[in-house]
């Protein structure tokens, strides 16, 4: 479906002020439309999975901070990124659910350059999060002995607003490339949210430059911080296989598994849908994928990384429990 013409007007383009070009002002969202009788059925799983994700995130952050003993740096940074995957999923997951229901899926020209904005900038928060977190890891297992000096709360204060802050800039950066071409061919989106490439393939001026830098701007965001992980994993294991104890080597290894496991799924398939040669074409496979790092890896945060993890499980049941006496009492 296209928009009435009414949703279109006539603005000229400034590098061409002979002609006048007919520019898109609203966009039609079109993932998962080749689904239709599945509708409701991805609504209602979509629904849960975000209500999982909302519940399991503000449950993380709310234990820690009314828990004195997570005060510590790794609890720290796991806040950190339990607030910034709900914001992350704010972003795309409640107009994702309206469109499931609706007929006319439209999102205006301001609404979808806000909405890649404040996805690419929690993305790229959460991608440099992870790096800081495998870094602390790597600190806590290789040097454990100066980990309170190298690692003070004053140092990590410091990156934890730093990856918020280049997440915003390279963000900022990326959404201006896309949104400062003409758009003034077809106004549907093969998406279920303003990602890259979907957007900039309805493009009607030259790209090449503009998805050049923004194929940078992914390895920067993508491959360095990966590498960067590898190598701190590099020095961990091989400190990890001079510990003389198997229940030392245990015990050291299943702290990295729950990170790992987040770092895996989340570069792996960010890395396949950003990292290709452009194609200019999202398929139905594509939006799949995309699926797994908008939806499962925000679930992974509070289902394995921090739910899984003793200390909260006995924290969590403490305020359970707490809660139930004060009930009673009242």
């Amino acid at each position: 479906l296209f928009l009435p013409h009414s949703s279109l007007q006539v603005i000229p383009w400034r590098q061409l002020p002979s002609e006048n070009i007919t520019m898109v002002t609203e966009f039609l969202l079109m993932g998962f439309s080749k689904l239709q009788e599945m509708q409701l059925l991805l609504f209602v799983n979509f629904l849960f999975l975000y209500l999982v994700i909302l519940i399991g995130n503000i449950t993380i952050v709310t234990v820690i901070i009314l828990e004195h003993s997570l005060h510590t740096l790794m609890y720290f940074f796991l806040g950190a990124l339990s607030v910034s995957e709900t914001c992350y999923t704010f972003a795309i997951l409640p107009k994702m659910l309206i469109n499931l229901l609706s007929v006319l899926r439209i999102i205006s020209f301001t609404n979808c350059a806000l909405q890649m904005f404040l996805f690419l900038s929690f993305a790229g928060n959460n991608c440099l999060l992870l790096v800081v977190m495998g870094y602390d890891l790597y600190v806590a297992i290789c040097h454990l002995l100066r980990y309170p000096i190298i690692m003070n709360w004053r140092t990590c204060r410091l990156l934890v607003v730093t990856c918020g802050v280049t997440g915003f800039l390279i963000s900022a950066a990326i959404t201006t490339l896309v949104f400062s071409l003409p758009f003034c061919n077809s106004n549907k989106i093969n998406h279920y949210f303003c990602d890259i490439s979907p957007v900039i393939h309805l493009a009607c001026g030259v790209t090449y430059v503009n998805e050049l830098f923004i194929f940078i701007c992914s390895v920067f965001v993508l491959v360095v911080p990966f590498i960067f992980i590898c190598v701190s994993y590099g020095f961990i294991v091989s400190t990890i296989l001079k510990i003389p104890s198997t229940e030392g080597k245990k015990k050291a290894f299943s702290t990295c598994v729950s990170h790992l496991t987040v770092v895996v799924v989340h570069y792996g398939c960010a890395s396949f849908v950003y990292l290709r040669p452009s194609s200019r074409v999202t398929s139905i496979k594509d939006q799949l994928i995309t699926v797994t790092y908008t939806i499962i890896t925000p679930l992974l945060n509070p289902m394995v990384y921090s739910l899984r993890n003793r200390a909260v499980q006995v924290v969590i049941q403490k305020v359970i429990s707490w809660r139930e006496f004060s009930h009673k009492t009242i």
